[in-house]
């Protein structure tokens, strides 16, 4: 297929624009202003921040209002194959992905505006999407921050209907500072005066860092595990606040973690005055998509690369908090049906691998670590495995998935077919399902 006008653009743009994060509001409020400050005509916004779990949460309010019939406008990053699946445009029976020619104007005429002034790509692209939502009609706005909180572009946003605030934990220590509490600080900079904030379960630091910035702004935070519970029950979701208590439809993604997103979803929108009633809650948790999320293969030229009768996982989580809530479906599916794990893994260097790993020990029998192309910079399959043995796993390079799938395959006597785990990195994730065939809609 030839390259659209979009990929010509979006291939011109990684070229002439650095590469990276350059945290700050300055540039796009100067840039939104000058194109007549749409993000003051977006629908009510639900803003969502956090290390783990904010596409997830963003993903069931989605489902969740969709199933109740509203409109929603989407922005998450990034994205898993194509470009497009940033920016999700409202529409009866459910948003639409941007179409290329729509997309490729709207990320021009941000450019162009900017006349060369020193911009960032995830600002343009934010630009866009605030310029395509104010034109289109929606009940409301879903909007995942890039980066951080307080300096991301997203933060613009004047009140928000409900500040969301998902799992806390270390990462982008470079941009977000080096201890917890500097990570949750920046974080919490989505808080707002006017706006409903609501929480997922956090540490007791986190906590106070976050009460400290609503009392700040004059609101308070509804926190899971102290104003809101969500847990698994005879497999169904249990939800519990103030206001009562809801017997759900289990959701649809797997993990206990996400019992708790989904939790998070309710309660925001329990907070915000729009939750819809039980049975269409229900409905949402059960029809919720959200890919590379402890996602199970169909078949593909990827899984067929494994061995006879394999299980096939992919998950893009790339932290030690995604490890901790990785490792624990894996166990979690080695109770109930026990099968030899392998994983393959990839993942960029401003990771820690270790601690991405470390969960693993004693439940991954091998790991094959394998680079990630598309000109990110990512630690090399050598690299990757000398932090997985240092991590308590018996893991070895190699130079591809394929490679990796196809080392596997050949060398399987067992009579137990395996399970896989492909891991570390959403851009691993979507390197494999554009390879399988699966793209995201």
């Amino acid at each position: 297929m030839p390259p659209s006008a979009l990929d010509a653009l979006l291939d011109r743009l990684t070229m002439a624009i650095p590469a990276g994060w350059d945290l700050g509001l300055e540039r796009i409020e100067r840039l939104l202003a000058e194109l007549g400050n749409p993000h003051h005509r977006l629908p009510p916004v639900i803003h969502v921040a956090g290390t783990n779990g904010k596409g997830s949460v963003t993903a069931f309010c989605r489902a969740i209002l969709e199933a109740a019939g509203k409109t929603c406008h989407v922005y998450t990053s990034p994205h898993l194959v194509r470009f497009n699946e940033r920016i999700r445009i409202a529409h009866p029976g459910g948003g639409r992905l941007a179409d290329d020619d729509v997309l490729a104007a709207a990320i021009l005429e941000a450019e162009q505006v900017n006349a060369g002034r020193p911009i960032t790509f995830f600002e343009l692209a934010t630009v866009a999407a605030f310029r395509l939502f104010a034109e289109h009609p929606a009940d409301y706005t879903l909007l995942e921050v890039g980066l951080g909180g307080r300096l991301d572009a997203t933060n613009v946003i004047p009140a928000p209907l409900v500040s969301v605030i998902t799992s806390i934990s270390v990462d982008h220590e470079k941009f977000l500072g080096d201890t917890i509490e500097k990570i949750a600080a920046e974080k919490a900079g989505i808080i707002k005066r006017g706006a409903v904030a609501v929480s997922s379960p956090q540490t007791p630091e986190v906590v106070t860092i976050l009460e400290r910035r609503a009392a700040r702004e004059g609101v308070r935070v509804q926190f899971g595990g102290q104003d809101w519970i969500a847990g698994p029950e005879n497999g169904r979701l249990v939800y519990q606040d103030a206001d009562g208590l809801l017997d759900l439809t289990a959701p649809r993604l797997l993990g206990a973690h996400q019992f708790v997103n989904a939790g998070t979803a309710v309660a925001a929108l329990r907070a915000a005055g729009i939750a819809p009633d039980n049975q269409t809650i229900g409905r949402g948790l059960d029809t919720v998509e959200w890919p590379a999320r402890m996602q199970r293969l169909g078949p593909g030229p990827v899984t067929a690369l494994a061995p006879a009768g394999a299980e096939v996982w992919l998950d893009g989580g790339h932290n030690p908090g995604a490890g901790e809530v990785v490792a624990q479906v894996m166990g979690d599916l080695e109770e109930r049906v026990p099968r030899p794990l392998f994983l393959v893994a990839g993942m960029l260097k401003t990771k820690d691998p270790v601690g991405f790993f470390r969960p693993f020990a004693g439940l991954a029998r091998h790991v094959f670590t394998v680079p990630i192309h598309g000109g990110h910079e990512t630690r090399t399959p050598e690299d990757l495995a000398a932090a997985a043995t240092a991590g308590g796993l018996s893991a070895e390079p190699v130079d591809s998935l394929e490679a990796a799938l196809a080392r596997l395959a050949s060398g399987w006597q067992s009579d137990e077919a395996p399970r896989i785990l492909i891991c570390g990195s959403l851009y691993l994730a979507g390197e494999v399902l554009k390879a399988n065939g699966a793209l995201p809609v």
